[in-house]
């Protein structure tokens, strides 16, 4: 099974032609590739959903998606909600809403729905792996933003370990 996702970009379509935020500068504070600083550079204002929200940065309100994750949709158009999409949401939104977050850029700054791409750090934590690991999310990888794939693959691991050992204590 591959690592990397092979099916097309899932998310929702945009309701129209959409301009994508201008590509977003970041310092090398904003983009080191060690993480975990404790820096913030964002607040997030509002959750869309489980891997998307919207942050104040530098004077701007992007709506940020976060690079190599997927959880379930909860606000596709004309889609029915899926399974523990809401908890997902529920989730992310006790986790970062009004919290002062770090973003973190890889190689594309923005998607095809015009959302900028960032790793989001909530302290020294890195969340689009906590999401993953505590079982809201699934690791999906659109090269070439794979900077955290294998901490990503691992944070998978432990959680499907997890939910097997669960299955066999009941």
């Amino acid at each position: 099974r591959p690592s990397v996702s092979s099916r097309p970009f899932r998310g929702p379509s945009p309701a129209g032609p959409t301009t994508p935020d201008a590509p977003i500068e970041t310092s090398t504070a904003a983009t080191s590739t060690s993480g975990g600083s404790p820096r913030s550079n964002a607040l997030v204002t509002r959750v869309v959903d489980g891997d998307t929200v919207e942050v104040d940065f530098r004077g701007r309100s992007p709506t940020v998606r976060l690079i190599g994750i997927d959880t379930p949709e909860s606000v596709a158009p004309g889609e029915p909600v899926q399974c523990y999409a809401a908890q997902a949401s529920s989730y992310t939104t006790k986790r970062l809403e009004g919290e002062r977050v770090r973003l973190q850029f890889d190689v594309e700054r923005v998607d095809p729905y015009g959302r900028t791409l960032a790793y989001v750090w909530l302290g020294s934590e890195l969340f689009n792996e906590t999401l993953v690991r505590d079982g809201y999310a699934f690791v999906t990888t659109y090269p070439p933003n794979v900077r955290y794939v294998d901490r990503f693959r691992a944070a998978q691991r432990e959680a499907r370990r997890r939910m097997l050992d669960m299955e066999r204590l009941r």
